[in-house]
């Protein structure tokens, strides 16, 4: 393993995170947006990664080791193409559990998902309820502004800490022709604003509000996020669109492909670690079949998962007669819509 690795791909967490704030490994002059060395914050062991990642490793290639960890030290966005079932979320998940950087946040895009959601919502009409109630019971004070505003993943990912979290923005190619370049300004200033409360600069200086991933809240000074240790941002597209240049140009790029024989066999011995039924030689079986059939159209890894799986109830997955091809069919359907 090269030795300025951070994110190895072994799946065992540790504490390497840290040599990012060593002087030397800091960002680069242009991608610097404060010192985290100044912010506290710890490594996190989190419950809930740990048991997704409790009975498998991630099967990161030595390419893929590369590319994250070229991301990581640029401090730069990492786009990750593949066809659906490469892996492409699990690589988030396995650098947010190995970094021991906490839970990941993840942003789902759609058509109709717009940035200033991500950031931060403001609930006025809440808050204008609020006030009316407390006028009514002849209360003076208006209620804390703070309270009405929840950070989004986005959002939240870019408060200052002194170890960066980790966001997964999911199918970004599904996003409107806007998106991309509005994300791009977000990540090459590293910070934001919040109007509603740069209103209230003077009168107040700090406001404390929700992030999006917990109820303890944090404080904003003088309406403005910036954050210190710049966030692993996975951007995750399954090749169905082009994305502006200066978008591009600014990601570190990624292309996942389909998994080989061999590779794929690696992924069913992680997730079935000890498993016996069926043996070796059945189960490496139907992977040269999965593999095969996947040469016809799009199937997804986690497919091939679901059918041995079910093997251990003894089920027959083969198609060489008609009644044991049924459940393939059902498990092998293709993505494009077709049915194996």
């Amino acid at each position: 393993m090269s030795k300025w690795h951070i994110f190895t791909g072994c799946g065992t967490p540790h504490d390497d995170v840290v040599r990012l704030l060593e002087p030397a490994k800091l960002a680069p002059a242009w991608r610097r947006f404060g010192d985290p060395r100044q912010v506290e914050g710890d490594l996190i062991d989190d419950k809930e990664l740990q048991k997704r990642f409790s009975t498998f490793k991630f099967q990161a290639s030595e390419k893929e080791r590369q590319v994250v960890n070229a991301a990581i030290y640029l401090r730069r966005p990492l786009l990750v193409t593949g066809r659906p079932g490469t892996g492409k979320t699990t690589l988030a998940y396995a650098i947010a559990h190995e970094l021991r950087l906490g839970p990941v946040l993840t942003w789902s895009i759609t058509s109709r998902a717009i940035l200033q959601d991500a950031l931060y919502r403001y609930d006025a009409i809440a808050r204008l309820h609020e006030v009316n109630r407390r006028q009514q019971r002849g209360i003076e004070d208006d209620p804390n502004i703070g309270d009405f505003i929840r950070l989004g993943p986005v959002g939240t990912a870019l408060l200052p800490r002194k170890h960066p979290r980790v966001l997964l923005i999911d199918e970004i190619d599904k996003s409107d022709i806007d998106l991309p370049n509005d994300l791009l300004h977000v990540f090459e200033e590293g910070r934001y604003d919040i109007p509603e409360l740069t209103r209230l600069a003077k009168e107040r200086t700090s406001v404390k509000v929700f992030p999006y991933d917990s109820d303890n809240p944090v404080t904003i000074t003088e309406g403005r996020v910036a954050c210190a240790a710049f966030p692993i941002v996975i951007l995750t597209n399954n090749g169905e669109r082009e994305f502006p240049a200066p978008f591009v140009r600014r990601c570190i790029r990624l292309n996942i492909p389909d998994h080989d024989e061999e590779k794929l066999n690696q992924i069913v011995d992680s997730y079935f670690p000890g498993f016996e039924h069926p043996n070796t030689e059945e189960r490496r079986t139907l992977v040269k079949e999965f593999f095969e059939r996947r040469k016809q159209g799009d199937l997804a890894t986690d497919q091939l998962l679901n059918a041995i799986y079910l093997t251990q109830f003894g089920v027959n997955l083969g198609s060489e007669e008609k009644d044991k091809g049924i459940l393939a069919e059902t498990v092998w359907q293709y993505l494009s819509g077709g049915v194996v």
